[in-house]
């Protein structure tokens, strides 16, 4: 009789912990009740909640900032994009000559717009700049036609030799952005790629810092 008594106490017991358990989830502010309902699949993605960018953007410039994986993008001198970057197979340091897979550093511009890459959408890149070239000529890796032929490319806007020793064929390109695989590229995913392709024109300033 007496462990029958026992059992009831305890019963009761556990069903008034029960009940106070229940009603302090509904008096949750709403904001901590709904974040344990809601699944990932109908949350709103971070590009979904972007705000159209105007296209092209009034004086858009960009700089890649290697150390962070990060491409930001302006307009007007204002920030009004960030997007997570891949880089070359060897990140660290500036681009020497072609096949060291180093993403290059300097300033540059954009020379022209491809959207009929092999990586989605391609934005080219001018390396070799003339700090480069310079420091190609010092060190024997172009010849003196060479350096002029970047130099006068450079001056002018326009596409630098892209076959020489010091390589070429350099872009902000799609195909994905989670690991360092281009061969000194710079990679974004490419929902960020159509953004970006749209919002810049040719002659685009780009800055990459290491």
């Amino acid at each position: 009789m007496a462990n029958t008594s026992l059992l009831r106490i305890f019963f009761a017991f556990a069903a008034i912990v029960l009940l106070t358990a229940a009603q302090a989830v509904r008096t949750l502010p709403p904001g901590r009740a709904q974040a344990t309902l809601i699944s990932p699949e109908s949350e709103t993605t971070a590009f979904e909640r972007r705000s159209a960018l105007t296209s092209p953007l009034p004086k858009p410039s960009i700089v890649v900032k290697k150390a962070r994986r990060e491409l930001l993008l302006y307009s007007n001198d204002k920030l009004v994009r960030s997007y997570h970057v891949g880089l070359g197979l060897s990140p660290l340091g500036d681009k020497v000559r072609a096949g060291d897979r180093r993403t290059p550093e300097g300033d540059f511009y954009i020379f022209t717009k491809n959207n009929k890459s092999a990586f989605h959408l391609s934005l080219g890149v001018s390396y070799p700049n003339a700090p480069h070239a310079e420091r190609g000529l010092r060190d024997g890796l172009i010849s003196r036609g060479q350096y002029q032929s970047i130099i006068s490319a450079v001056k002018s806007k326009r596409t630098p030799p892209q076959n020489t020793r010091l390589g070429g064929d350099i872009y902000i390109h799609g195909n994905g952005a989670q690991s360092d695989w281009t061969w000194g590229c710079v990679a974004l995913e490419n929902e960020d790629i159509r953004e970006l392709f749209d919002a810049v024109t040719v002659g685009t300033p780009v800055t990459i810092q290491p």
